[in-house]
């Protein structure tokens, strides 16, 4: 068994005070090396002066979302009651060409600017709520914006896709698995030519089961790990303002109780596992 060095991400820090408290949670046990916050979000000015002490240790993203709740900016013809859309009116319209480019340039800007704003410095990277970041056009325009920023070579992307070799080995929601990396697919390319880098290695697809056996999905997703591996997962504990934003509520206590668990770090050295940064993974 050859040791290996994985990034594990918690997304949606700052969705509601309640995913947030468990995140930092998980922070706090040193069992996370990353999170990913929803700049958008009502919380987020206040949950970032709670994240702040983290940021030695573990690395902070911009978790761009296109999908939940209200936008930062004026977005009649994408946003037009106010509101996001589904993602699967999104995936029509990255795929029929149709996402309206001004709009989303404003407000991938905006959300970058709210994360520096809060945190006083740019994201160490940058990922995407249910994976916006790699459907066609916004993958540009967010390449864009970064660059125009100075970015380049100095924050990381996640490629929410992996090879189909690795996929199947790990048999954990193949389909999904395997539905993001067709979506994702020239995604890596595209940054590293514009001077990001990209994790290699991915996992972490749920069925959001709150029923099901995490800790042995979680073994699965050390399985066949990339040279940059990186895993997500989705913690929290279970408020009334998560209850009214998203439709993941009460698996996201079952993976925070295996966090903090004795079992996560039994599986890890099994696996001969460790979390740590992405600097770490050189």
């Amino acid at each position: 068994m050859q040791p290996f060095t994985f990034v594990l991400c918690a997304d949606d820090y700052a969705l509601s005070p309640g995913v947030s408290i468990g995140i930092l949670e998980a922070l706090s046990a040193g069992r996370l090396s990353a999170t990913s916050a929803m700049t958008n979000r009502p919380t987020w000015r206040s949950a970032a002066r709670d994240l702040a002490r983290f940021a030695p240790r573990a690395e902070v993203g911009l978790h761009l979302n296109l999908t939940l709740g209200d936008p930062l900016t004026w977005m009649p013809s994408f946003a037009d009651r106010g509101r996001f859309p589904e993602l699967r009116r999104i995936l029509r319209a990255a795929r029929g060409g149709d996402l309206p480019e001004g709009e989303i340039r404003a407000e991938i800007a905006r959300q970058l600017d709210e994360f520096q704003a809060a945190m006083g410095r740019p994201p160490d990277y940058v990922d995407g709520h249910q994976h916006v970041q790699v459907l066609p056009g916004v993958r540009d325009w967010l390449l864009d914006e970064l660059a125009f920023r100075g970015l380049a070579g100095r924050v990381w992307l996640r490629d929410s896709s992996d090879r189909f070799v690795r996929i199947f080995a790990r048999r954990s929601q193949t389909g999904k698995a395997l539905a993001l990396a067709w979506l994702g697919r020239g995604f890596a390319k595209k940054a590293r030519k514009r001077g990001f880098a990209c994790n290699d290695g991915f996992a972490g697809f749920s069925g959001f089961d709150p029923g099901a056996d995490y800790g042995a999905d979680f073994a699965r997703y050390l399985v066949a790990p990339g040279p940059r591996h990186l895993v997500m997962c989705h913690p929290g504990h279970v408020d009334a303002e998560l209850v009214a934003a998203d439709p993941v509520t009460t698996s996201r206590e079952s993976e925070l109780k295996f966090l903090l668990s004795s079992r996560f770090s039994q599986i890890l050295a099994a696996a001969g596992a460790r979390t740590g940064r992405w600097s770490e993974q050189d």
